[in-house]
Formats: C-alpha cells, sequence, structure tokens
C-alpha cells in the first residue's frame, strides 16, 4: 500500500507539479496563468471524450498571446478525471434548459454509444449535454479565473527565477559596456602620463 502512494505521489508530482513549477519559472504573468488554466479546465470537462484536446488547440491558436499554451494544455490534462464526472450534470442541464425529456442512462444506451448505434435518443441526449455545457462554460470559465488569480500571484512571487521588475542590470546595458571600454583603454595612457609627470 505504501508502494502505491508512493508511485502516486511520483506520478503527481511527475506530471503535474513540475510541470507547472516549470511553467511558473519561465516568468509567465498570474493574469495570464490563471486565464489559460482556467480556460484547460472549462475546454477540458466538454462532455464529448477526446475532443477536449482540440478544441483547446483551436482555442491556442485563436487567442494567441492572450493565453499560455503550457498552461492550457496542462489545465485541460488535470480536468480529464472531472470531465467523466460532469457528463451527466451537463446532460440535465441541456434538459432543463430545453424542456427535453429525461433520457434514460442505462448500460444499453451507453453499449449503443460505444458500438456506434446510436439511436435519435441518444444523439438528442449527446447535444444536450453539449447543450448544458455551452450555458455553463462562461459561469465556469469566470469562477475558476478568480479562483486562479490570488493562487497564481502567490505562486508566481514564490517560484518565479524572473526577476517581476523590467529593470535590466546595469552590467547588460550596452552604453555602459561602451563607457567601461573607454576607460579602461585610457587607464593605461593616463598611467603613463602620470608617471612622466
Amino acid at each position: 500500500m505504501a508502494n502505491g502512494k508512493m508511485a502516486t505521489t511520483n506520478w503527481f508530482q511527475k506530471k503535474i507539479t513540475d510541470p507547472l513549477i516549470s511553467i511558473i519559472r519561465r516568468g509567465a504573468e498570474p493574469n495570464q496563468l490563471a486565464f489559460s488554466a482556467a480556460l484547460g479546465i472549462t475546454l477540458g470537462v466538454f462532455p464529448i471524450c477526446g475532443v477536449t484536446v482540440f478544441l483547446c488547440g483551436v482555442a491556442i491558436a485563436f487567442l494567441g498571446p492572450f493565453c499560455h499554451a503550457p498552461t492550457v494544455m496542462l489545465a485541460n490534462f488535470i480536468a480529464t478525471p472531472i470531465e467523466l464526472s460532469l457528463v451527466v450534470p451537463f446532460l440535465r442541464f441541456g434538459e432543463v434548459i430545453t424542456g427535453g425529456s429525461h433520457f434514460p442512462l442505462t448500460s444499453d444506451a451507453l453499449k449503443k454509444v460505444f458500438t456506434g448505434q446510436a439511436s435519435h435518443e441518444v444523439l438528442l441526449s449527446v447535444a444536450h449535454a453539449i447543450l448544458g455545457w455551452l450555458a455553463a462554460s462562461p459561469i465556469i470559465l469566470g469562477i475558476l479565473y478568480i479562483v486562479f488569480l490570488p493562487c497564481f500571484k502567490i505562486l508566481v512571487r514564490k517560484f518565479s527565477s524572473v526577476p517581476s521588475s523590467p529593470k535590466k542590470p546595469l552590467h547588460s546595458h550596452p552604453d555602459i559596456k561602451l563607457k567601461e571600454l573607454c576607460s579602461l583603454e585610457r587607464e593605461p595612457f593616463l598611467m603613463q602620463t602620470k608617471l612622466m609627470d
């Protein structure tokens, strides 16, 4: 049992903690990280399995510099187990929105979906689940952003290796390097003139 816990801890650290710390150390802004994580989880709970990576790719291409691609994909990966648990709530929410009939979730219905023999009722239930997700996703995105923003501010402050201010150290400025070189070249000349005096 201890080996199982150790393996789970190692897996969690390797797949989630280490990539997250690596992302933070590269110097992304907390606002961008919070939005990207919220977006990745919101897209990650889309009620059709196997589509979320494609949705994240489209969102990254569409939003460009407004989101942080590695954070979106990591959050999408984290949301995978949550996705399966939210299919039924999205389905029921979609049924409430449309006033549609209650779809019975039986093993026979699921078998038809997996074998490709989906009936009209099954396809309608999938449409209800997508509608439920579409209606809930702005709320999910907003709540997650509000929750993640202070968390990422703390994490960036704690783990970021990039300085928070855009000021550059003096020795990296090209004009100062040039002045230093000029003064070094003049130094032997000044020393010679002092010796001659």
